[in-house]
Parts: structure tokens; C-alpha cells; sequence
């Protein structure tokens, strides 16, 4: 049995990711989405997905990009000169102040999403921030604090060919392990992009359990990818292949 949630990041990001997605989900081929909340299109996206009630909708937790939604001095590490956030996650020392105020901002996002209304059905975040090791704590009492149960998991299919530094694959083996059992945790048993997973797929290589696939429409940079998946590639699944939401797991 083969089961797959095909999820679009940055739901929120701007008109035209917006559109895209919304039109993939029309059709059937993007079963779940993720938004930033504070992004500059966020209302836009809100209104939209009223739309699509089968879809399951997460929020795509963001401390690399646009100014933050709460102001905990701990943040400063990770803003630029206008305010903003700098993507600099990866950079710095993230030190319990630090720690505590991604904490809060992340708060910040999911409040600001039960306020509209949102129906929020796992997390995920922008650039793969919550896989940090550093934010571990922070991720877990954000899930415990609003009872979400469902997340993504640190990536563990790779691209075909694809060679990894030593010890990463562990890494992230015990990172997702973790993840499972610290507040119990449903996830899919594997998480790609898409194009990875349909290069892998087109290679004859055997795929089995549940898999998220993310991919980004309306972003230049993934447009071959997302015209991939506007393919009728779905043909090509086994026919017990499943497309389903993350409500589903």
C-alpha cells in the first residue's frame, strides 16, 4: 500500500503562490498546504482555502523571513537592520534566549491562525527550521501547548545519487525517532520533495508506506517541478496508490 500527501509550502507568501496552489488543489493535485502566518498574503490565502474543505492545512513555522509576529528581545539575534527576519538561523548560537523567543514566535503564528480560523492540522516549517536540534524543546512544548500531534518529518529520502556528509542520515534517523516519541507524534514513515521522489519513482525504484512530498508553486525557481506535477504522472502509481491529507494519518 502505497499512501501520499503531496503538500505545497508558503501558502501566504505572495498572490501568485497563492493562485498556484489554490488551482492545484482545485485539481486534485495538491492535497495539503501550509501557510506562513506572517506573510504579506496571508489574508489572501485564508479566504481561499474555505474552499477546499477535504485539504488538510498546517502552519509552515517561520523565523527566516519577514518581520515576526511577537517582539521577545530574544529574537534581535535573528533580525536584520529593518526588523525583519534575516535567515540566519543556521548561523547563530541559539542560546536559551533565543530558544525561548523562536518559542514565542511560534506561539505568535498559531494563535494568529486559530484566530482566523483556521482548521490546523499538523506543522511544518520555512527552510526546515523546526528540524534544528536547538529548537527540539521549542517545537515539542508548541505541540503540546496546542495539541498537535501531527508533524514532518526531518527529511530521510534523498535524491538519487545524492551523497550526504558523515553521520547526517543518522542524525536525522534519531532526530525524526525522537520526534515520534516525545509527545506522540504521528508523521508519514517518509518525507522528499517531489521531484526527488518522481526521479526515484520514474527509476524503478520500489516505494512503499506513506510519504509526504513537498513542492512550491508559484516559486520561478520550482517551476519545472511544479509543471511536473500538473503531469499526469499520478498514472503511473500502482493501483492501490492512495492520495491523502494529513488529517488521513
Amino acid at each position: 500500500m502505497l499512501r501520499i500527501i503531496i503538500n505545497a509550502d508558503d501558502l501566504g507568501l505572495n498572490s501568485t503562490v497563492n493562485q498556484r496552489i489554490f488551482s492545484l488543489l482545485e485539481r486534485g493535485q495538491v492535497t495539503s498546504a501550509t501557510l506562513l502566518m506572517n506573510a504579506p498574503a496571508i489574508e489572501e490565502a485564508v479566504q481561499g482555502l474555505r474552499r477546499f474543505p477535504r485539504a488538510s492545512f498546517g502552519i509552515h513555522l517561520n523565523v527566516t523571513e519577514f518581520v515576526p509576529l511577537s517582539n521577545h528581545p530574544g529574537l534581535a539575534i535573528l533580525r536584520g537592520p529593518d526588523g525583519a527576519l534575516a535567515n540566519n538561523v543556521l548561523k547563530v548560537h541559539l542560546n536559551w534566549a533565543a530558544c525561548e523567543a523562536v518559542y514565542r514566535e511560534w506561539c505568535a503564528q498559531v494563535e494568529r491562525a486559530l484566530a482566523l480560523e483556521i482548521p490546523v492540522s499538523h506543522l511544518d516549517s520555512h527552510h526546515h527550521a523546526h528540524t534544528i536540534p536547538a529548537l527540539f524543546l521549542a517545537l515539542k512544548r508548541l505541540q503540546i501547548r496546542f495539541g498537535i500531534r501531527r508533524v514532518r518529518l526531518a527529511r530521510n529520502v534523498y535524491r538519487l545519487g545524492e551523497r550526504l556528509p558523515l553521520g547526517k542520515p543518522q542524525a536525522k534517523a534519531a532526530w525524526n525517532l525522537a520526534l515520534g516519541r516525545v509527545y506522540r507524534t504521528r508523521t508519514t514513515d517518509g518525507f522528499t520533495d517531489f521531484a526527488a521522489f518522481h526521479a526515484r519513482l520514474a527509476a524503478g525504484v520500489p516505494v512503499r508506506g506513506t510519504y509526504e512530498l513537498m513542492c512550491h508553486p508559484g516559486h520561478p525557481r520550482f517551476e519545472e517541478e511544479t509543471s511536473l506535477l500538473e503531469t499526469p504522472w499520478l498514472s503511473t502509481l500502482a493501483p492501490n496508490a492512495q492520495l491523502i491529507t494529513y488529517n488521513d494519518l
